[in-house]
């Protein structure tokens, strides 16, 4: 049971801080969130460790330290360009995991109902 449910364990730590969460929604629709930036594009590349920490106001070994979380997860992808690590959501492995997190969560609850 355990190993089933760990996947699931690693994405809601990853997400459990606002500023995680807060990142992780930005860089899903990145274009509306960050400036043009002159080396690769936005939403195929990603987005610069240095927008990010621009725009949250941390740090950058804060940011990248939030940026190995969400990865570690399978929640963001890295790129690295010239001297610049960019960031960017992976949107397949988001609903995957979070049908994943919904089944592991309700199939308990739903065996246990009583069938009509």
């Amino acid at each position: 049971m355990r190993d089933e449910i760990e996947p699931s364990a690693i994405v809601l730590r990853a997400l459990s801080t606002p500023r995680r969460l807060t990142i992780v929604r930005w860089l899903a629709d990145p274009t509306n969130h960050f400036p043009p930036k002159r080396d690769g594009d936005l939403v195929k590349d990603g987005v610069c460790v240095g927008f990010i920490t621009k725009k949250i106001n941390l740090s950058q070994p804060a940011v990248i330290e939030h940026m190995q979380v969400l990865a570690a997860a399978n929640l963001v992808t890295s790129k690295k360009i010239k001297n610049w690590v960019f960031y960017k959501s992976d949107a397949t492995k988001i609903v995957e995991v979070l049908g994943e997190l919904s089944k592991n969560l309700l199939d308990a609850e739903l065996s246990d109902m009583p069938k009509r």
